[in-house]
């Protein structure tokens, strides 16, 4: 029992770590799982999931694959798809049997598999697993449409793909006498049918109990996931592996469905499948034993090649002809194609099938699966972000700021940015708002930064940060809170903060951090506008230090954010260190000889007031 507890905090720990470490070192998460999974399997033998988990580990892992691809349906919106839905049906409904087809053939002539064993392989790597794909588009920072073209392939075709290998199993038992024809096409028109009906009315179904509040808040994420679990289960029982289409159909069917409570509902599925993605991937290349690992040889290499070099390419530039994908958004889907979780574990699951009715070679599918799994993340996640820059796929890589509110004083912070070649946005609900900054060839986003169409219409991931900087500190609050969980609380800002010991104060929980260290409000910035102040971009160096600057500054200049020679953007009210050499001051103040003027004017009106005071006590003095 405690060696059982032992392991599974090491798979979690060293999951999370791998993530971390990726994250950290911006390498492709995936990798450092593998390697994770495998030093704690075939390299040290201190896991051995098959035998340290029994009759659970298939079951474990299937319900874990499950929710994974549940939570990818869940990003599957109908309206990012617009542009490029012609393209991913025609790799769905063509590309997907072509690989199929040729990796078959390509297994048994080049593998030297027999053709039981190979048609079912073929079946299965027409999946592209969406466990790999997902992180590598976070790190990757495509464009949307290349991003929405392979999002939507590797979480279409996993299930698909699975239900492939179904019908090919299905098939040889045919063949060699233990199942009848009719029962299959039967089995098989049943088994589609109720899987994507089930999965269907099951969406509607909590769409329903949500909206009409059958189910509280608190219990809503619960009742979700135990859903998942509980409809995959039942359609495994009409069709073996037909419960990845259900939960994936529900998952669709809810992305594309109006609950208000859906975003906290995928924010909690995200977490789960991190955890799940992290520990499936450790625990599957932990199951691969050192024989597999040897039983490839040469044959199995020149497969994987030709998979990756011929068949995915040609597979896919016949799909998608004509289809309005570019020939540089074409060219990365035929190079791009990681096999993931989904893979291995329906390799592993037929492969023992396949041996139980006979299939001598049967368990060398699951070690070309893991050659073909392991090539294809270790090239595809090292090659992707490289291969998508170089086609110009992918988006501006310096850091950017989306200011929400439009005035003149956002609209000079707008300017400055630009000026300092900071990737900038300025949205606003009011058209007017908005005439200085299209006047200044700022660009512009006319509509409610809150609504859906802004969801799909601003990509969060183009900026880095966010400024609130309406004359609503309430609704500077909101649309911080909004973009908290995207964008990352630290990198979310708002001007005006209210002093959080006042009463009217909104709960720290809200908002953003203020964009100074003392809170300045809408007035006050417009204030010191019409007075003349400036925004001012200043660079450091050797001869003008940091010293140098803060003892030159105007009285009462509010330092915003410096940027650094790499692009990155350093806010002043919460950085940890001071500007360094090269760094680029942004301030707000008066110009330093208007400074001096105004000071000069003050100094004078004070000296009338005294001595306006002083006569007055003095004539007052002359009287009896």
């Amino acid at each position: 029992m405690d060696d059982i507890v032992l392991k599974l905090a090491v798979i979690g720990t060293a999951g999370i770590a791998a993530q971390w470490f990726a994250w950290r070192l911006q390498l492709p998460a995936i990798v450092l799982l593998l390697a994770a999974g495998f030093i704690a399997g075939p390299a040290t033998g201190f896991l051995n999931p098959t035998e340290d988990f029994g009759s659970i580990y298939r079951p474990i892992v299937s319900i874990a694959v499950a929710i994974i691809l549940f939570e990818g349906g869940l990003t599957l919106n109908f309206k990012e798809i617009r542009e490029t839905s012609t393209a991913v049906r025609r790799i769905i409904m063509y590309a997907g049997p072509l690989t199929w087809g040729m990796a078959a053939l390509a297994a048994h002539h080049i593998g030297g598999l027999s053709w039981p064993t190979a048609i079912v392989l073929g079946a299965i790597l027409v999946v592209t697993g969406p466990t790999v794909i997902m992180p590598l588009l976070r790190q990757a920072q495509l464009d949307a449409r290349p991003a929405s073209l392979l999002r939507w392939e590797a979480i279409v075709n996993d299930p698909i793909g699975a239900l492939f290998a179904v019908v090919a199993f299905e098939v040889i038992l045919v063949y060699i006498g233990l199942h009848q024809a009719e029962n299959l096409v039967v089995l098989l028109l049943v088994g589609f049918s109720s899987a994507i009906g089930t999965g269907f009315v099951a969406a509607k179904l909590i769409v329903w109990s949500f909206v009409r509040g059958h189910v509280p808040e608190y219990l809503k994420a619960p009742v979700l996931l135990a859903s998942v679990v509980a409809i995959y289960a039942a359609t495994n029982t009409v069709l073996e592996e037909s419960g990845l289409l259900t939960v994936t159909v529900m998952g669709v069917v809810l992305a594309n469905s109006r609950i208000a409570s859906l975003t906290d509902m995928r924010r909690f599925k995200e977490t789960i499948t991190t955890l799940l993605v992290s520990g499936v991937f450790i625990i599957l290349t932990a199951s691969l034993s050192l024989d597999e690992i040897r039983s490839l040889d040469w044959r199995a290499a020149l497969f994987v090649a030709s998979l990756l070099l011929v068949i995915r390419p040609i597979a896919i530039m016949l799909a998608t002809i004509r289809s309005g994908a570019t020939i540089q958004e074409r060219l990365l889907s035929a190079w791009i194609a990681p096999r993931g979780v989904v893979a291995v574990a329906v390799s592993g699951l037929f492969g023992t099938l396949l041996a139980d009715v006979g299939v001598e070679d049967a368990g060398r599918m699951v070690a070309f699966t893991f050659a073909v799994v392991v090539t294809t993340i270790v090239l595809h996640g090292f090659t992707l972000a490289p291969l998508a820059n170089f086609l110009k796929l992918k988006k501006a890589s310096k850091p950017g700021i989306l200011i929400v509110g439009g005035s003149r004083w956002s609209t000079a912070l707008a300017i400055k940015l630009k000026e300092a070649e900071v990737p900038v946005m300025l949205a606003d609900q009011n058209w007017n708002h908005l005439a200085e900054a299209r006047l200044a060839n700022i660009p512009v986003y006319f509509g409610e930064v809150l609504s859906e169409s802004a969801h799909h219409s601003i990509d969060p991931k183009r900026f880095t940060n966010l400024i609130a900087t309406g004359d609503n500190d309430a609704y500077n609050a909101l649309v911080c809170t909004d973009f908290g969980p995207e964008l990352g609380r630290s990198h979310v800002y708002q001007i005006g903060r209210p002093d959080e010991k006042a009463r009217q104060a909104l709960s720290f929980t809200l908002g953003g951090r203020s964009l100074t260290k003392e809170p300045v409000g809408f007035l006050d910035l417009r204030e010191k506008l019409l007075r003349g102040w400036t925004f001012q971009l200043t660079r450091l160096t050797d001869e003008f230090s940091w010293d140098a600057y803060e003892a030159s500054r105007p009285e009462g200049a509010l330092i915003l954010l410096w940027i650094k020679p790499s692009g990155a953007i350093v806010f002043a009210a919460t950085a940890s260190s001071t500007p360094g050499q090269n760094d680029r001051i942004l301030s707000f103040a008066m110009p330093k000889d208007d400074a001096r003027q105004e000071a000069a004017s003050k100094t004078a009106r004070k000296a009338e007031e005294i001595s306006a005071s002083q006569a007055a006590a003095d004539e007052g003095k002359k009287r009896p």
